[in-house]
C-alpha cells in the first residue's frame, strides 16, 4: 500500500494555568483529507485513531493527558497547565491514522498558556465520582452539570474546575463489563470562598467512623448530586491553601562549573606481571589443611575411640544381660515356629465337588508348595478327575 500523509494548517489555542483545559479531536475534521471508497450505497466510517506527542519529542508533556476509547469515537487531550508554562507556547503534533486505507493526517496543536488573574484558587475540593468514565466527565455538557451541582451546593463567587483523573491513574482497577460499570473519576474545582457547612460534614467523628467501617457517611446535601452523580463521600479530599505552611527552602544555585580535578591521566599500557601464588594458598591450600586436619581428628573418634561390645557388656549390670538374652531366645523361638505353623488356605485351593460324581477333589499341590504365586480361581478344565459330561448323539442314546 502506498501510504500518504496530509498536514493541516496550524490551531491555536489559549488555556489558563490552573484550569482545565479540554480539546476534543473530532474524527469528522479529519474525514475530509481521506478520500472515501466505500461501496455503492454505503456511507464511509472508516476507523480513525490519533496519536500526540509535543514536537520533537515521543511524548506529551507531564501536565497532558489523552484518551480515544475506540476507533470509532473522538480523541480527546485533556490536563491542567502549569505555571511554570505560562508563556511559552506549547507544540502538539497530532498525526490522525485512517485504519481502512493505511493513509495518515497530520497538523499542530499550538497551546499558548496564559496567566490566570487570581491562580491558583485558595480552596480546593476533590470529589470521586463512581458512575462516569473520564470522557463522559470531560463532555462539556455533564462538567456543566456537575459544577452546577457542585456551585448550588458551595455558593462560591467564582468557581473553576482545575483537573480531572482517571481512577485507572490513581491506581484503580477496570471494572468488570458487567452492569454497565464505571472505573470512576476525580474531579478537583477550586473556589474563592471558605467550604460550606455541607462539604465539612466528612469532616464530622461520625462520619469518619462509618468511612472507617466502610459505610456510607451521612451528607445533607448529597440528594443534589445523587440524581446524576453518585459521590463517594469518603474519598473526598478539601484543602485549604491559606492555611498552609509554605516549606519552601531557597535554593542556592553555584555556577555550574565542576571544581578542576586537574588532567585526566590514563594507566599506563604496560602492565606488571603479579605472582598470584600467595593468593592460591590463602584461598585453596589454608582452607584444604584445615578440613584435612578435622577429617583426620573425626576419623581418629570414630575409629579408634569406640568402647566395643565387650567393655559395653563389662559396664552393664547382669539382671540386663540376662533379660535382653531372654528376650533374644524368645523371639527366635517364635519366629521358628512360625515358619513351621500351618496356614489357612486360600478360597481357591479347597476341595471342590466333581461335578458327575459328587466326589471330593483334594487340592492340586502339596504341602509344601508355595501358595504366594498361586492363582485365585481354578477353573473345571485343570482338575485331575475331570470327567466330560455325555451329550446327546442321537434321539434317545447316551453313551
Amino acid at each position: 500500500y502506498t501510504i500518504l500523509s496530509k498536514v493541516h494548517s496550524d490551531r491555536n489555542v489559549y488555556p489558563s494555568a490552573g484550569v482545565l483545559f479540554v480539546h476534543v479531536l473530532e474524527r469528522e475534521y479529519f474525514k475530509g483529507e481521506f478520500p472515501p471508497y466505500p461501496k455503492t450505497g454505503e456511507i464511509s466510517n472508516d476507523p480513525i485513531t490519533f496519536n500526540t506527542n509535543l514536537m520533537g519529542y515521543p511524548d506529551r508533556p507531564g501536565w497532558l493527558r489523552y484518551i480515544q476509547r475506540t476507533p470509532y469515537s473522538d480523541g480527546v487531550l485533556y490536563g491542567s497547565p502549569t505555571v511554570e508554562n505560562v508563556g511559552k507556547p506549547t507544540i502538539i503534533e497530532i498525526t490522525a491514522y485512517n485504519r481502512r486505507t493505511f493513509e495518515t493526517a497530520r497538523h499542530n496543536l499550538i497551546i499558548n498558556i496564559m496567566s490566570a488573574e487570581d491562580f491558583p484558587l485558595p480552596y480546593q475540593a476533590e470529589f470521586f465520582i463512581r458512575n462516569m468514565n473520564v470522557e463522559e466527565m470531560l463532555a462539556s455538557e455533564v462538567l456543566g452539570d456537575f459544577l452546577g451541582a457542585v456551585k448550588n451546593v458551595w455558593q462560591p463567587e467564582r468557581l473553576n474546575a482545575i483537573n480531572i483523573t482517571s481512577a485507572l491513574d490513581r491506581g484503580g482497577r477496570v471494572p468488570l463489563p458487567i452492569n454497565d460499570m464505571k472505573e470512576g473519576v476525580y474531579v478537583m474545582v477550586g473556589a474563592d470562598v471558605p467550604f460550606s457547612s455541607c462539604l465539612r460534614e466528612v469532616e464530622n467523628p461520625q462520619n469518619q467512623l462509618r468511612c472507617s467501617q466502610e459505610m456510607e457517611p451521612v451528607i445533607t446535601c448529597d440528594k443534589k448530586f445523587r440524581t446524576q452523580f453518585q459521590i463517594d463521600w469518603c474519598k473526598i479530599s478539601l484543602v485549604d491553601n491559606t492555611k498552609q505552611v509554605s516549606t519552601f527552602q531557597e535554593v542556592i544555585r553555584g555556577e555550574g562549573i565542576l571544581p578542576d580535578g586537574g588532567e585526566y591521566k590514563p594507566p599506563s599500557e604496560t602492565l606488571k606481571s603479579r605472582d598470584y601464588y600467595s593468593d592460591f594458598l590463602i584461598t585453596l591450600a589454608v582452607p584444604s589443611a584445615i578440613a584435612l586436619v578435622l577429617f583426620l581428628i573425626l576419623a581418629y573418634i570414630m575409629c579408634c575411640r569406640r568402647e566395643g561390645v565387650e567393655k559395653r557388656n563389662m559396664q552393664t549390670p547382669d539382671i540386663q544381660l540376662v533379660h535382653h538374652s531372654a528376650i533374644q531366645k524368645s523371639t527366635k523361638e517364635l519366629r521358628d515356629m512360625s515358619k513351621n505353623r500351618e496356614i489357612a488356605w486360600p478360597l481357591s485351593t479347597l476341595p471342590v465337588f466333581h461335578p458327575v460324581t459328587g466326589e471330593i477333589v483334594p487340592p492340586l499341590h502339596t504341602d509344601t508348595y508355595d501358595n504366594t504365586s498361586m492363582p485365585l480361581m481354578q477353573t473345571q478344565q485343570n482338575l485331575p478327575h475331570h470327567t466330560q459330561i455325555p451329550q446327546q448323539q442321537s434321539a434317545g442314546q447316551y453313551w
